[in-house]
């Protein structure tokens, strides 16, 4: 048996408890700057560390932590807040359910569902749990290990620039917030608004999406006389929802990450494509963002295409504002984009920039939790670049380490999202092995030594 099995009931319990808490963003409070929801979930999570016996941090409810070890520090990145639960959710998204339903995901067995159950809550609670084996074995590593705990992840990161501020932010270390095997590599991000000027707009309003991050899920807008009359002839109005009573239009997607929106439906597509038949400034709109005049989806590298998803906008003053959020690839620059946008003449504005994200897929950390994961799962496996964006961004050294697995049903960002009773074993078992390899000197040299040989 191995030893993370005595822990597993525990984690479950609290992988229930800490998904209760809707720790989405939230208009800020005293002593709660993303919201007291997000602010009671990390002094929940805190206060179950102390009573393992372990130090803890909370710098002013942005950000906290929890200290295991002496020696050089080691990172584990992982994030409290969860993007809003949108619709469509068959179980309560803060209720954290547990049965064996598979109606809605095909997988069999034990799950836990809300949002959050794996960005990033899930692999959080794995992370405690990892360390707390590794204390009640009687180690001390050799490695001063921080699980560090943002609440400002999903939302721009004002939790690691307050931790940046009032701490020291380690070198090395990885965020359970990626994929499996291990990630070497991360696009680019760029979130940017387009602005459209609409004459004899066949829209009053127009409003569509929660978060850039998020493939919009329903759009909604108080169309004209005119607009109304030409519903009939769209060719897919059944993909439209038309009041006569309120004049209201307003089209459904599927959420999805943005950083893999083949995997959602953009409903904010589905009603521009409607508009772009009856306006031509929407036409045009809907070309450049959807159709991509521009051609930005042509760039690609060895981590991959561009993805472009529009999942915001607003008209005002005669104006529609399209939020995009896009993922290129790791050696591109984002003034290959913004210079192809200035070109075009499209007028936008610069809502948010992460530079990419690029490591020595064969450097000692990435090579020691490759082989931490092949270990366990009994597989040959490669480093992989992802589309994402992480906390492994914040650190000189870092990269993501699970928690989805190649080929397995993904549900971040989605309705319905759920951890499975496989996964959390799977989770304890590999990031108690990393986290022990690498916070012992002894294990870690063993290791290298072992990637040398091979």
């Amino acid at each position: 048996m191995h030893i993370t099995e005595r822990y597993f009931d525990e984690t479950v319990e609290f992988i229930a408890e800490i998904l209760r808490y809707d720790s989405s963003m939230k208009a800020a409070e005293e002593n709660a700057p993303f919201g007291k929801e997000a602010a009671a979930c990390l002094q929940a999570f805190l206060a179950k560390a102390e009573s393992f016996g372990f130090e803890t941090r909370n710098y002013d409810n942005y950000v906290g932590e929890v200290i295991f070890g002496e020696g050089e520090p080691f990172a584990i990145l992982a994030h409290l807040d969860v993007v809003p639960a949108g619709d469509g959710w068959t179980y309560p998204p803060f209720g954290g359910v547990i049965n064996e339903d598979e109606s809605s995901t095909g997988v069999k067995g034990k799950k836990i569902w809300g949002r959050g159950a794996l960005d990033d809550k899930g692999p959080a609670v794995c992370c405690l749990y990892a360390m707390k084996a590794l204390k009640d074995e009687g180690i001390t590593p050799k490695r001063q290990l921080r699980l560090i705990l943002g609440c400002n992840e999903e939302s721009g990161w004002k939790c690691i620039e307050h931790y940046n501020k009032v701490a020291k932010m380690p070198k090395e270390g990885f965020t359970p917030d990626a994929d499996f095997p291990v990630i070497y590599a991360e696009k680019g991000i760029l979130h940017f608004t387009m602005h459209f000027p609409i004459e004899n707009a066949p829209f009053k309003t127009l409003t569509a999406g929660e978060r850039v991050n998020m493939v919009c899920s329903k759009a909604t807008a108080l169309i004209s006389k005119e607009a109304g009359s030409q519903l009939s002839l769209y060719e897919k109005f059944e993909e439209c929802f038309y009041d006569n009573t309120t004049g209201y239009l307003t089209t459904y997607g599927k959420s999805a990450h943005a950083s893999t929106p083949d995997q959602g439906d953009n409903a904010l597509e589905k009603m521009m494509a409607f508009f772009a038949g009856v306006n031509p400034d929407c036409k045009e709109a809907y070309e450049i963002a959807f159709l991509d005049r521009l051609g930005l989806r042509n760039m690609q590298d060895e981590t991959g295409r561009l993805t472009m998803s529009p999942n915001l906008a607003k008209y005002e003053d005669g104006t529609l504002h399209i939020t995009v959020d896009i993922r290129f690839p790791a050696t591109h620059t984002k003034e290959e984009i913004l210079d192809t946008l200035s070109e075009s003449g499209v007028a936008y504005t610069v809502e948010n920039y992460q530079a990419p994200l690029y490591n020595d897929p064969n450097g000692k950390l990435i090579r020691t939790l490759l082989s931490v994961y092949d270990e366990c799962m009994g597989t040959n496996s490669q480093p992989i670049a992802i589309g994402g964006g992480t906390y492994a961004r914040a650190l000189e050294n870092g990269c993501g380490f699970g928690p989805e697995v190649p080929g397995e049903v993904s549900t971040i960002h989605q309705p319905n999202e759920f951890v499975s009773f496989e996964r959390i074993a799977l989770m304890n078992k590999v990031y108690y092995e990393a986290i022990s390899r690498i916070a012992c000197e002894e294990k870690y040299r063993v290791a290298t030594i072992k990637i040398r040989r091979q």
